[in-house]
This record gives C-alpha cells, structure tokens and sequence, in this order.
C-alpha cells in the first residue's frame, strides 16, 4: 500500500515545491491539494466538518498552478487535486488545465474531483446547488470526451459544444486517473460508471465493508474491479489502521499535513516516513 499526503497549500505554509521535494526524497508516493476558489462572506452553509471554518479553506492556492510548482522540482512523486470541484469548473477550460499538468509531470497526475459542499460557493460559478452531482458528472464526461477524441464533440444537459480542438492530449491514456470524493452508494455507482477510483474520507468508512459494497455494485454493473483504485483521504497515521486498510484491499492512503511552516511539517514528514514500507 502506497503512502502520499495532502495539505492546504496557502501563503503561509511550506512552499509547495519545497514540500515535494522533501516528499520525494523521503519516498512519499503522492501529493495531494484541496481546492476552493473562494469562500462566500456570508457563511451561510455549514462546514461538513462541524466546527469554524479554517481559515486555510479560505487561502488555498490554485490547485493546478500549485501542483505545477510541484512537479516541476520532482520525477517520481505523484501529484494531484483533492479534490478538485468539477461543480464550479468549466470543463472546457479544466481539460486544457489537467492534460497540461500531465504532460508537465510527465504523466505524474491524479484526478480527485468531487462535487463540494458550499452552495453560495457554486452559486457565484452559476451552479445549482440542486443540480452539482449532475453537473460534475456531465462535466466530466465532457472532460474525457476532450481528453480521448481529436475533434471533441458533446451535447448535454449543461455542457453543449460543436466539434472543437483542445490539445495537448494527456500523457496517460486514455487519461489521467479519475479518482471519485464520497461514501455514499450514489458515490459508488458513479465511480464503476465513470471513474477509476474511489477517493473515501476515514470519517464513519469501515474499510473492508465499503470495499464490499462496491465490489459488489462493479460486479453488478458487469465492472471488473481491479480496474477501480482506492485511496483514503486523511488517513490515521497508525501502524494498525494501515494494516486495516492494506487488508481490505486499499491503494493509498493520504496522511493530513497542517498548512504550517517548515519548522512544523518536516518533523512530521519524517515521523510518518517511518511508516512507509
């Protein structure tokens, strides 16, 4: 099992390119960061998380232009969005985005996309609350419509564009690693529709019983599940939790970094590298 880290990159924390380099020369797998272009004034919706917002949810760097910085001083390590909200993205504009990053990375790039939380958030990107499962799903398709075809062309209910060119292509084929945020059944059975692999949270996840749950819908689906990955998001730093997970099946896990100064992250880097087998 594969172990990487996510972490809010901000102006106040490590440097991203200075963190992946650290990662990389500790024998981290990945790299992961969240997003959030911006966060509403009047909070009217809640954090999932139950408390204040933190405040880093409102100083997150561009995911696509942070996770460049990354690659850019690495070869090995593997970046990506965690998650990327594919509710208030253009899709057009997010495929030339994420097949650039790959081609740069050389074909270091993993899609974590979800759908998000914040309404009023969707709302300034002329989003529906309603309607963001739907959009990002559509949204997607259309993505890898761009990503595969030399003259792209798609019709839906919220993407509509005639045949259009969109180059560079990505580096992986037929595309990067689409990896879906979620617990829900509905989450498992878009990811056996469309994507390549689930992107779970710990929060209420028993590990060998989601990863039942959706063998069970692949099998359903006629899916062959070895072509489904998973990583778990925020994962406890334990030797037993890891070996919970290694045994019901999971790729990866993400061990949480605080959007904190090198005199904080690196101690943990090194304290979490000793769990890397």
């Amino acid at each position: 099992m594969k172990v990487g880290v996510f972490i809010f990159a901000t102006e106040y924390a490590i440097r991203i390119d200075e963190l992946a380099r650290e990662l990389e020369s500790r024998g981290y797998d990945s790299l992961f960061v969240p997003e959030h272009t911006h966060i509403p004034t009047s909070r009217r919706s809640p954090w999932p998380g139950g408390a204040p917002l933190p405040k880093e949810y409102i100083h997150t760097l561009d995911p696509f232009v942070g996770l460049t910085a990354a690659a850019s001083v690495t070869t090995k390590l593997r970046i990506g969005t965690g998650i990327c909200l594919m509710s208030q993205r253009d899709p057009i504009v997010t495929a030339k985005a994420a097949a650039s990053l790959d081609y740069l990375s050389n074909g270091r790039f993993d899609f974590a996309v979800g759908a998000g939380w914040n309404a009023e958030e969707m709302e300034n990107h002329g989003t529906v609350f309603e309607t963001r499962f739907r959009v990002m799903a559509e949204r997607i398709r259309a993505m890898k419509t761009i990503w595969t075809e030399e003259e792209a062309e798609f019709h839906g209910e919220f993407v509509d564009f005639d045949p259009i060119w969109s180059y560079p292509k990505p580096v992986q084929k037929p595309h990067p690693p689409l990896l879906l945020g979620g617990e829900t059944k509905y989450t498992m059975k878009r990811i056996v529709d469309f994507a390549d692999g689930w992107f779970p949270r710990p929060r209420g996840f028993d590990p060998a019983e989601g990863m039942a749950h959706l063998a069970q819908i692949a099998a359903e689906a006629d899916r062959d599940m070895s072509t489904i990955s998973c990583t778990v998001f925020g994962a406890k730093p334990d030797r037993e939790t890891l070996d919970r997970y290694a045994n019901a099946g999971i790729d990866r896990v993400l061990f949480g970094l605080p959007p904190a100064g090198r005199d904080v992250v690196l101690p943990k880097l090194d304290a979490y590298a000793k769990l890397i087998e």
